[in-house]
């Protein structure tokens, strides 16, 4: 694990500087401007060899020890939209810290089928796709916009009702009987603290936040399975096609994942479409902050399908 020592306690106050701030671990926000107090709370969680901070650091910002000054300049850089629009930048830091030359485990582990792991994940996702119509709810309530609403309208019908077709909740389930896991012991199962957590901060940014920050804090995650992320810089695949596609994996897997897989890519650009053409009549700093709140937590979930899997493996769930 690499830390971020500070090496100097120069304080540079940069007064043009347009941004909110967050912690995304601590989903602390600091005042306008003050990336200042920022690189303070993470150099004090540094010092401290906090290893939340230290691994949120390492995977977005740096790896290499920076002073105080450096950093300051380096959440500067991180939230700089670079006058591409929100959309880019959403897609620019999720692919890096998800799907780039250190992916998140969670997809290294769907590179090889691991019936273990499909099973954490049928087990963990279940909690993920109640709090999902939730959110979308949510989204629906706070704006009048009909192109919204409708969007919104359909990704719950596509989870929990189907729309001439399975749903992906029933899809889900399935996959998660032919492992012989019965919908009614998943659905009686207390989700990991992980997964709980994630919930939580989803359930919060939905009540709190306006319409377009739930969109971006929410609809940014279907990146992840995302299938023509590859001009945007990713390196991984959600999974290996080749892995899943032989008669060893049972056809309820299958049709889980590929079903997803179809509909992510549309489903997650077309929310950032959304999100990016009313942007302007928003705060874009409030969709970043959103945005990150709600992926550290993600990443936390994800590994939560990992733990949960080698529960089920070692015969302790």
């Amino acid at each position: 694990m690499h830390y971020l020592i500070p090496l100097i306690n120069n304080y540079i106050f940069y007064s043009t500087y347009s941004f909110m701030a967050l912690c995304p671990v601590c989903n602390i926000k600091f005042d306008n401007n003050d990336f200042l107090s920022l690189s303070d709370h993470f150099i004090d969680m540094a010092n401290s060899s906090e290893p939340l901070h230290v691994m949120w650091l390492n995977r977005n910002i740096t790896k290499t020890s920076v002073n105080k000054d450096k950093l300051i300049i380096l959440f500067k850089d991180f939230y700089d939209l670079r006058n591409a629009g929100i959309k880019s930048w959403i897609i620019d830091r999720f692919v890096r810290e998800y799907r780039g030359e250190n992916p998140h485990p969670f997809i290294l582990k769907m590179q090889e089928y691991n019936k273990y792991i499909m099973e954490g994940y049928a087990v963990e996702h279940y909690f993920f796709l109640k709090q999902w119509v939730r959110s979308c709810s949510a989204v629906i309530s706070k704006t009048d916009y009909i192109y919204i609403q409708r969007y919104e309208l359909e990704n719950m019908t596509t989870e929990y009702f189907g729309n001439n077709k399975k749903a992906h909740i029933e899809l889900l389930l399935e996959m998660a009987e032919s492992y012989g896991i019965s919908r009614n012991k998943i659905m009686k199962t207390v989700p990991l603290k992980n997964t709980e957590d994630a919930i939580k901060r989803w359930r919060e940014l939905a009540e709190k936040g306006q319409w377009i920050e739930t969109m971006a804090a929410m609809h940014s995650l279907e990146l992840i399975a995302n299938r023509v992320l590859r001009p945007y810089g990713a390196i991984y695949d959600y999974f290996n096609y080749d892995a899943f596609n032989n008669k060893n994996v049972p056809e309820s897997v299958r049709e889980f994942l590929m079903e997803g897989y179809k509909s992510d890519d549309a489903h997650s650009f077309g929310a950032l479409d959304l999100i990016e053409k009313y942007s302007n009549k928003y705060n874009v700093e409030d969709m970043q902050d959103a945005y990150l709140s709600s992926t550290y937590v993600f990443y936390k979930y994800l590994e939560a399908r990992i733990e949960r899997g080698e529960m089920i493996e070692n015969k302790q769930y």
